[in-house]
């Protein structure tokens, strides 16, 4: 028998996939935010992480695989980013993270990713590519971090994209959907590698199955979807209680 708190979850995984792949995100932040108001945030942070890691790169794929049929991937752009994030991120899964500090990293990803929802209207008329040092250092850093809190790095990349003026709304969702995709992938081998996983079908299964939907939606049509400002804030709302639940553990 299927619970209610599973139908929820499901469908609030499909609400937080087609919110983030319409900005070329991945969504691991969100789904990690969901489990974590659930019964299920009692779980080890390697049980988490490895479904965050699984349903990012359904959804960052899918996104990827729309902004580079529109024309919008700058192949130059992504590859300093994502030769240095790949191995540090496989580094950072094999990592193993607990307790307070995974709760404190975790915490502060939520709150980012809260303010990259919030500002993420905002565009760049010219851009200055990175040079390949700087692209590389950031790429590195970002690929770690994301490794070792268990989510695919877009929720940093894209907004130093943008702020930095080194691409355009859609070159920067191109780029950091791919980012997101095969650090997820690094992610997962680092963990395997580690003999960190255990994945359960009855899980895996629906969490992918409306992931699938919502990425594919989304990726596609977010930019026609009707009071979206409003959802972003509500699953504003939802990580910031997230981090807020994080925080308390950390403190009571």
């Amino acid at each position: 028998m299927v619970s209610t708190e599973l139908v929820l979850i499901v469908v609030a995984l499909f609400a937080v996939a087609a919110l983030y792949s319409s900005i070329g995100l991945g969504g691991a932040s969100g789904y990690l935010a969901v489990l974590s108001v659930t019964s299920f945030a009692a779980s080890e942070t390697i049980w988490l992480k490895q479904y965050a890691w699984s349903l990012n790169i359904i959804v960052a794929g899918i996104a990827f695989w729309h902004y580079h049929k529109s024309g919008h991937h700058i192949r130059n752009l992504s590859i300093p980013f994502i030769s240095a994030s790949v191995p540090m991120a496989a580094l950072g899964g094999f990592l193993v993270v607990d307790g307070d500090l995974y709760n404190l990293l975790l915490s502060v990803a939520f709150v980012f990713a809260s303010w990259r929802l919030v500002s993420s209207d905002a565009g760049v008329s010219e851009v200055t590519r990175p040079s390949i040092t700087k692209a590389t250092a950031v790429g590195g850093g970002i690929g770690l971090a994301s490794g070792v809190i268990g989510i695919g790095g877009g929720i940093f990349l894209l907004p130093v994209l943008m702020l930095g003026r080194w691409a355009t709304a859609k070159e920067a969702a191109a780029t950091t959907s791919l980012f997101v995709c095969l650090n997820s992938v690094a992610g997962l081998l680092g963990a395997g590698i580690g003999g960190n996983l255990s994945p359960e079908p009855g899980l895996l299964l629906p969490f992918s199955g409306a992931v699938l939907v919502g990425g594919f939606l989304g990726s596609r049509y977010g930019s026609e979807v009707s009071s979206q400002r409003g959802v972003r804030m509500v699953l504003v709302v939802i990580l910031l209680f997230a981090a807020s639940k994080r925080v308390l553990g950390i403190l009571v």
